[in-house]
């Protein structure tokens, strides 16, 4: 998982770690210097078995479970299931401990609970929809880490009553009558021509490019989550 492996660089293992996924882009240094091992869904298993780790770390849901089962049988296979804020900080604290990386790990932590709170209720209840994918139209509904980050922060999920990554149609999105709607920049990589489309299925709501790191990364990237969403608040005024 891209923000746990940049979690894991961040305190300290950059000898130990020996393999990232071909989506673990951040910090550069790791991502030109790491072997990769394939997408987060799709990983190459001999690859894995030629790198002999002592433990890999994983995602509940960016892994594929067949894999992950599979890798179990072989390796010491740690791994996180990630919701809320808490869920990330019991993450980072239990990677810092198996690793012996504690205080590096305490240090970000500390860095994470300190600034967070920052953010709490900074947008007035404005009516957002979230969108991670185009044709199919997908959006991030209830049950996600990013309803929770949007939640947060205080954005209303216009999608809230939808269950994970529901897949909506053009008369579906306007039903939802989002006074904004956020075109992610990843996993699919909106621009600006999807704004331009997205503001003619959506005339009355104002179209924004954000940066999807920001939303749904949950390791060591928190520490940068206020600074993002202040800037945000001025863009949107």
């Amino acid at each position: 998982m891209p923000s746990q492996s940049e979690f894991l660089w961040d305190i300290g293992l950059k000898k130990e770690l020996v393999g990232i996924t071909k989506f673990c882009i951040h910090p550069d240094k790791m991502f030109r210097s790491v072997e990769r091992i394939g997408g987060t869904k799709n990983l190459n298993i001999e690859k894995i078995r030629a790198l002999k780790p002592d433990l890999i770390v994983g995602n509940k849901e960016e892994n594929d479970k067949t894999q992950i089962e599979l890798l179990q049988k072989e390796f010491n296979v740690w791994m996180s299931d990630i919701y809320t804020f808490k869920d990330a900080l019991a993450m980072m604290k239990s990677i810092g401990k198996i690793t012996g990386r504690q205080t590096a790990g305490e240090k970000i932590i500390s860095g994470i609970k300190k600034t967070l709170p920052s953010i709490k209720g900074l947008f007035k209840k404005q009516r957002v929809i979230y969108f991670i994918w185009n044709k199919p139209y997908m959006l991030a509904g209830k049950n996600t880490f990013i309803d929770y980050v949007l939640n947060y922060a205080g954005f209303i999920n216009a999608a809230e009553k939808l269950d994970r990554y529901p897949e909506l149609n053009e008369i579906d999105l306007k039903k939802l009558k989002p006074e904004l709607c956020f075109l992610s920049s990843e996993p699919f990589p909106f621009k600006e021509k999807h704004a331009k489309e997205m503001q003619a299925i959506l005339p009355d709501s104002k179209i924004v490019i954000v940066d999807g790191e920001m939303f749904s990364w949950y390791g060591s990237r928190l520490l940068k989550l206020p600074k993002y969403f202040k800037e945000l608040k001025r863009k949107l005024l």
